[in-house]
């Protein structure tokens, strides 16, 4: 068994220890926001907070994450969307949503570390998270509008 906080949740886990993060949080916790993209953590689609800090699920092993605490896109928006997500949603940055999870996470790490990051600086946080959409100047004037801290 594998002790870890998930959204804020204590959670024990019956899986191989080599098992990655994303296959626990997904087939056995249900928490399907997460995304399987490429599988080897390049693309962004499977980001999670650990201890705060953006990695990819997708090839981050469980015993890494033992008692540690994670946080999933769905543990963001408990309560209420956060103020990322929520500016996406107004600024209608998603198109098909695939990578959203993913760039919601790395934005919110970026804006708590840095909360009057600059558009280059969300620009570069988000250059490894894919979006075969295009929507990337949409997406950085969205998480730009959810700063804390104005221009």
């Amino acid at each position: 068994m594998t002790a870890l906080t998930v959204n804020g949740e204590r959670v024990e886990v019956d899986r191989p220890a080599d098992t990655p993060l994303l296959t626990v949080l997904r087939d056995t916790l249900g928490l399907v926001g997460s995304r399987f993209g490429c599988g080897a953590g390049m693309c962004g689609a499977c980001l999670v907070l650990l201890d705060g800090k953006a990695v990819p699920a997708c090839d981050t092993p469980l015993w890494q994450a033992a008692d540690a605490s994670v946080v999933t896109v769905e543990g963001l928006a408990i309560g209420g969307p956060n103020p990322v997500q929520q500016s996406l949603i107004e600024h209608q940055a998603a198109q098909c949503g695939f990578c959203i999870s993913g760039v919601v996470v790395r934005a919110t790490a970026l804006l708590d570390a840095r909360p009057d990051a600059s558009g280059d600086d969300v620009a570069a946080a988000l250059e490894r998270n894919l979006c075969r959409c295009g929507t990337h100047q949409r997406i950085v004037a969205a998480v730009l509008a959810a700063r804390t801290v104005p221009a």
